[in-house]
């Protein structure tokens, strides 16, 4: 579990390390051909200058340091600044910035069996430092094997729009918002174990594959013609009934059933059809 340190000020420690260093440079200079113990505290001052300075540390904004001892978690430094720790103390360098992912295209199933290609762009930062550097190997990999991994469970729970299912409530063509909730939720589980937290997740590309993309578009684009027309002959039949009732209502001509099947098919060929209908006179009656 991570263990956040407070730790003293490195500069008192740099002002030591320069007098030391200072001090074996004057008593070597001035003492190297008249005594050689002042030569031996010269060289003492030298090495416990350089001790010194290993454990001086400078942490960058945004960045953390994981201290261990000998194999032993001791806590993580999250301040910025310049600090001192125990020289014999080792530390590894996490940053705490955000990042952002932007997967691979990736060639996969959907819910009904067809080939899809799908990417999506996720932002994450190292939450927990302890999870990070102790629970996994290495845990920018780690984001990038489970995020595709979440991406592909993901396009394989949906299907690509409700063609083929009609009662699904959520496709991935149409789900939006609500995708992008499923997949952050799933990405916050997968990467929970090594302290990660997911701060946004996108859907960035998704597009049925290139060998039924042609074949897709085709059966959308006749999905939308017929219920064009379905709308088309709704509004035509109403509108023929509509002027059939008002012929009647204000008694502007008598229509027989005959009379009736012919104004209603063409009304029904103007109104429906894709062309403007050409108009042609008849200067007799409709039986001759």
């Amino acid at each position: 579990m991570e263990k956040v340190l407070k730790l003293i000020s490195g500069y008192l420690t740099l002002v030591i390390c320069l007098g030391l260093f200072i001090v074996a440079a004057y008593l070597f200079i001035t003492a190297v051909e008249t005594n050689i113990l002042l030569v031996g505290v010269a060289l003492i001052c030298f090495l416990l200058s350089c001790f010194l300075l290993k454990g001086l540390m400078i942490i960058q904004p945004n960045h953390s340091r994981v201290l261990n001892f000998f194999g032993k978690y001791v806590g993580t430094v999250k301040e910025n600044g310049l600090f001192f720790i125990n020289p014999l103390y080792s530390s590894q360098k996490i940053s705490l910035r955000s990042e952002n992912l932007q997967g691979q295209t990736l060639k996969v199933n959907d819910k009904m069996g067809n080939p899809i290609e799908i990417a999506a762009v996720l932002v994450w930062k190292v939450g927990d430092t302890y999870k990070a550097a102790y629970e996994v190997e290495r845990y920018s990999d780690y984001v990038r094997m489970q995020s595709e991994a979440a991406v592909r469970h993901l396009a394989v729970s949906f299907p690509y729009d409700n063609l083929e299912d009609e009662h699904a409530d959520i496709t991935l063509r149409d789900g939006g918002d609500q995708v992008n909730k499923i997949l952050e939720g799933e990405l916050l589980e997968r990467l929970a174990p090594a302290g990660i937290v997911i701060q946004e997740a996108r859907i960035t590309h998704l597009a049925y594959a290139s060998e039924i993309a042609g074949a897709m578009l085709q059966r959308q684009q006749a999905t939308a013609i017929v219920a064009a027309r379905t709308k088309i002959v709704e509004g035509a039949v109403g509108m023929v009934d509509l002027a059939l009732k008002k012929l009647s209502e204000d008694n502007i001509v008598e229509l027989d059933d005959e009379r009736k099947a012919s104004m209603v098919s063409n009304l029904m060929v103007v109104l429906c059809g894709e062309k403007a209908a050409t108009p042609i006179l008849n200067a007799g009656t409709l039986y001759n």
